[in-house]
């Protein structure tokens, strides 16, 4: 079940912790796509807070969001172009290999068929695209409020998530974490959140942390065929097909007539005939 992009939008953009969890996401982003210069950067679900820091810098920027959960205009501003597309779930108005790099943030784990979604990611993906999931972490402690986002669909750890990406031909190439501080709303936490991110990235300790940041490449194979399916394989001899082999001839035996060796020439006599000596025939 998506949320309505109306409480997404009032989470990122009008409260403090929204706007703290949205900057410590972009700098994990950052941490691993450090460099888009070109490229085509698209988000799925409600990625938009995250795609800002790519808008001067890709070729192409891109805010998929599912009807499930709604669009709004974005970037906000006046005079600023509209890249948000309002798309079904499991199916975008894509070209195949398409695009390069993809964020889906409030997408997979609030989605219905999740299979159906990572063979479209796949689908829209070059044959060396990066996509990153962000997904709320099952041991942080943001999974376990629903006060914000994360707080809702299915949390994931690590080996699930990296279990369900090699299901569907992608291969986990990094992992990181985010929001390490708590998910509250006092002046403290909001305070230290900065200082808490810095240390949770050098540490690393992620059982504590809200969200997991997973970054996969597409893996582009050969499929297997059909079970039982038959494979021809060409014998070692066929360039000698078409040529006579040698035929097997009968052994020498029964009435054939043979020459035995005493006999004189001109004389024959029957193998079953016994062999006479010349002075008895005299």
């Amino acid at each position: 079940m998506h949320l309505d992009v109306v409480d997404l939008r009032a989470f990122y953009y009008r409260t403090p912790l929204g706007r703290s969890a949205q900057r410590a996401l972009q700098e994990s982003l950052r941490a691993l796509w450090p460099e888009t210069h070109g490229m085509a950067v698209a988000g799925f679900g409600f990625a938009a807070p995250l795609l800002r820091p790519f808008l001067g810098e890709a070729g192409r920027v891109l805010a998929l969001m599912p009807g499930q959960q709604g669009v709004m205009p974005w970037p906000p501003g006046a005079g600023a172009a509209n890249v948000s597309v309002l798309v079904e779930e499991t199916l975008w108005p894509l070209s195949s290999s398409s695009v390069d790099r993809l964020i889906v943030a409030h997408g997979l784990e609030t989605c219905e068929r999740p299979d159906a979604l990572l063979s479209e990611i796949w689908r829209v993906l070059v044959p060396s695209g990066r996509v990153v999931f962000i997904v709320p972490n099952r041991s942080g402690l943001w999974a376990r409020r629903d006060a914000t986002p994360f707080g809702f669909g299915r949390p994931y750890s690590f080996g699930q998530l990296d279990s369900l990406l090699r299901k569907h031909r992608f291969l986990p190439e990094r992992q990181a974490a985010a929001l390490y501080a708590p998910p509250s709303h006092r002046k403290f936490w909001l305070k230290s959140s900065h200082l808490m991110e810095r240390l949770g990235r050098r540490f690393e300790p992620r059982i504590i942390a809200g969200a997991l940041v997973v970054e996969a490449s597409k893996q582009v194979y050969a499929r297997p065929g059909p079970p039982g399916a038959r494979v021809f394989v060409p014998g070692p001899l066929d360039v000698l097909e078409g040529l006579t082999g040698p035929r097997p001839e009968p052994v020498a035996g029964g009435n054939r007539r043979i020459r035995p060796p005493a006999a004189a020439e001109g004389d024959y006599i029957s193998q079953r005939d016994p062999v006479m000596p010349s002075s008895a025939r005299a």
